[in-house]
């Protein structure tokens, strides 16, 4: 506790006074982008103890599927191959019997929620009883990225672009015999009935739950500049202005877990997940757009004139990536390309995902880039000297941690710049051709991401090992599952 953070903290108790809030959410983001925590009620005292000590959480949450079963035998240390190793990299004290974490409190991310009468919230960093860093939280490994991209000079400006779905409840299908572990989601009906792209009628059509999107992203502080009708039935789209990259992460935290709320409360079911099990559901994508800041905050993916090495030829070359980008942007470029299967499983880490990338509309196939070409995995956008230069990755699915997805571009794109990688010719027929194919399923890009020295570093042994058992969990019982279709709508559907 320094006095900064000691002062910091009884700011937030005067604000937390003054705007008569009567409990307070202390949440960290899980491993699934999931947040987690505890609610504070009782007033002042009780405010100051939360925000000046933090709160226990049980370690377990830091391990779970996306149906919340755990994926480490934590009660015997001894149980199995991938339990041995967790509790050989974390010690005795780590993850031991379901043990707690703390949480603790940034007093920075202190938000009134817009939807929930006299509630605040605050993001949390787990940390051990000692005060060390826990490192299976997905957030720490964006810190450690940003910071390791700092240090070769570089910032990451993101910006996101983000599909998703609401439908109408018509049945919450809650009756007591209706409980399984997971549940069967809501009964819903369509918003509308989709195939008339960006259709004024049907924003129209779906006012009320457009309203209560945009009062909710925009009461976070959220900086939404667009909402559009998407291709697919009941589907939408949300941009957001650019920002730094772990900024930009914890607002993809806040937006999902604040529109799942505010849209429930008014009787509609919001959606991540990237293909509902709904006849006609078209893919939602995450379209992650990023570009490189040097250490004055300018542009440096963009190509300054016919400045650098080959930039004469490239000026004429539409193919080659120095025709709109820096020599950084093109490594970084490449960087991208060469570790795209084992970034897959942090950008797209849902069994369902995968369909997407076998003939999805503007969906990406193959491990190439082109010139705003909506068909490849990244999109290069810009022209040289343009301050808007940027790259689309276009791989992500919008229920991925922001954490890990947007630390593996910084990765990825690190490793580019350090060993000036080169990207190749741009493709202007993304869905032909013999280019690399990406990975047609989770547990193939598991395989790769087990298999990337590069990112495995970059996630650290812990965090390495709990995505890669978590995940392998979850493909082994959705492969063991009698009805596969039931099992993604449970698994995924009524709960993302």
């Amino acid at each position: 506790m320094t006095a900064a953070r000691a002062s910091a903290c009884e700011a937030v108790l005067d604000r937390l006074r003054a705007a008569g809030i009567e409990q307070l959410r202390l949440s960290w983001a899980d491993m699934h982008g999931t947040l987690r925590g505890k609610t504070v009620v009782g007033g002042s005292q009780a405010f100051a103890e939360a925000l000046l000590g933090g709160v226990g959480l049980v370690s377990t949450l830091l391990l779970k599927d996306t149906a919340d079963r755990t994926a480490f035998q934590v009660f015997d240390p001894t149980a199995d191959a991938a339990t041995r190793a967790l509790f050989a990299a974390t010690g005795a004290g780590g993850f031991g019997a379901a043990n707690n974490v703390q949480l603790r409190p940034d007093p920075a991310s202190c938000t009134v929620l817009p939807w929930a009468d006299a509630t605040a919230w605050l993001r949390c960093d787990p940390v051990w009883a000692d005060g060390s860093p826990v490192q299976a939280d997905p957030r720490g490994v964006l810190l450690r990225a940003v910071e390791a991209l700092r240090g070769a000079g570089y910032g990451l400006r993101c910006g996101l672009e983000v599909e998703f779905h609401i439908h109408r409840i018509t049945d919450a299908g809650l009756a007591a015999a209706d409980a399984a572990w997971p549940a069967e989601p809501p009964t819903v009906a369509l918003l509308h009935p989709g195939y008339a792209l960006l259709s004024e009628a049907h924003a129209d059509q779906c006012a009320e739950a457009l309203a209560i999107v945009r009062r909710t992203a925009l009461g976070l502080g959220l900086p939404l500049r667009s909402l559009e009708i998407e291709l697919g039935p009941s589907q939408f789209e949300a941009v957001f202005a650019p920002t730094d990259a772990l900024t930009a992460a914890d607002q993809m935290i806040l937006l999902r877990n604040g529109l799942r709320q505010a849209l429930r409360r008014a009787g509609y079911h919001a959606s991540f997940v990237c293909r509902p099990p709904l006849p006609f559901a078209v893919a939602s994508g995450w379209h992650l757009h990023q570009s490189l800041v040097d250490g004055q905050g300018r542009n440096a993916m963009a190509r300054d004139g016919a400045a650098g090495p080959g930039a004469a030829a490239a000026a004429t070359d539409a193919g080659d990536a120095r025709h709109s980008l820096s020599d950084a942007g093109a490594h970084w470029l490449a960087g991208l390309l060469a570790h795209a299967p084992g970034m897959a499983a942090l950008c797209a880490p849902t069994i369902p995902a995968y369909s997407r990338y076998q003939g999805s509309v503007m969906a990406p196939q193959a491990v190439v880039w082109g010139r705003d070409n909506r068909g490849a995995m990244l999109r290069v956008i810009g022209t040289a000297a343009d301050p808007a230069t940027r790259i689309e990755n276009r791989i992500g699915e919008p229920m991925a941690n922001p954490y890990l997805a947007i630390a593996a571009q910084v990765w990825a794109g690190l490793d580019g710049l350090q060993r000036r990688l080169q990207p190749g010719p741009a493709t202007e027929t993304p869905y032909a051709g013999s280019a690399a194919r990406l990975p047609a399923s989770l547990r193939e890009a598991l395989d790769a991401l087990a298999g990337d020295a590069v990112l495995q570093r970059g996630l650290g042994p812990v965090m390495g090992l709990v995505v890669d058992t978590v995940k392998r969990q979850e493909w082994a019982r959705h492969a063991a599952a009698e009805d596969p279709a039931q099992w993604e709508r449970r698994e995924y559907f009524g709960r993302y």
